[in-house]
């Protein structure tokens, strides 16, 4: 009885605390929006990524400029995969799904996140929109193609995203049974301009032998992108979250731009520091 109470005041909260995200304005809005991208589109007068970011379920403003691309390259594709997703509710895809009937897989280690994501999109789905699927489990370069078919999903996708602050580059670099228009993902900004990668170890968790000793930095991310045929287009304001897009995709309309130009902010900067610690410390340049 509880447990009961417990999950019900935890949904209780979730739900008011984002209802007005569920509000026929706001999906009008958006939808305004999009075609407002694809008339500058048109007429080649479109804004740079980075002026495009807003929230609405993002953590950030990833929500706003997966928006503008999707809005750049279209909406054919109407799928995601989202792997490190907790409830599915605060990630990069539930805008798509909620205010662009987008479909799609949220995968996370967390049994909490994953029966509270279940029960909201149980309660709130849209009645014309297919449920998103869920699966609990740790995700590994062993396994990820697995589960990620196993749930229904292989060949082009619109969106994968993943945020497993650990082997976020090996579990990408694994991926095959997928093969998505536009990836973002968690790079450790912290390890600044070098080349570097955390070695592959199946068994971790966060925070590991030490809270900043884990994942990819943005260049050796970038290479790896560049390896599977994409280009960075944008990032978050603080600059971990980069967005590839595939190569032949719109590319006049989306260029590339170069890592540095996305570690600006200066929170980036701080996170300098904290890599002196462990600088001297194993490190991998695959590529």
């Amino acid at each position: 009885m509880k447990n009961k109470i417990k999950n019900f005041l935890k949904d209780k909260f979730l739900i008011l605390k984002i209802r007005n995200r569920l509000s026929p304005t706001v999906q009008i809005e958006q939808r305004k929006l999009y075609l407002k991208y694809r008339e500058l589109l048109k007429k080649k007068e479109l804004p740079s990524v980075s002026e495009t970011g807003y929230r609405v379920f993002s953590q950030f403003e990833e929500d706003g400029k997966l928006l503008f691309v999707f809005s750049v390259i279209g909406m054919k594709n109407k799928t995601f995969v989202e792997i490190g997703s907790d409830d599915g509710v605060n990630s990069n895809s539930a805008n798509l799904y909620f205010n662009f009937a987008w479909r799609g897989l949220f995968i996370d280690g967390n049994s909490n996140s994953i029966k509270r994501g279940e029960r909201f999109f149980n309660k709130y789905p849209h009645s014309w929109f297919y449920k998103p699927k869920f699966k609990c489990t740790k995700v590994t370069r062993e396994n990820v193609n697995e589960l990620i078919h196993e749930a229904g999903f292989q060949g082009e996708i619109g969106l994968l995203s993943i945020d497993i602050d650990g082997n976020d580059y090996w579990v990408w670099d694994a991926i095959d049974t997928i093969s998505p228009e536009v990836v973002i993902i968690e790079t450790h900004v912290e390890f600044g301009l070098n080349d570097i990668v955390v070695p592959y170890d199946p068994n971790y968790f966060y925070p590991g032998k030490h809270p900043v000793y884990h994942g990819a930095s943005p260049v050796a991310m970038n290479k790896l992108a560049n390896k599977k045929g994409y280009r960075l287009v944008g990032a978050n304001e603080l600059g971990f979250n980069f967005i590839f897009v595939k190569n032949g995709l719109a590319d006049d309309m989306l260029p590339e731009v170069t890592v540095e130009s996305l570690l600006t902010h200066p929170s980036v900067q701080e996170g300098y520091k904290t890599f002196e610690p462990i600088k001297d410390w194993v490190y991998d340049t695959p590529l």
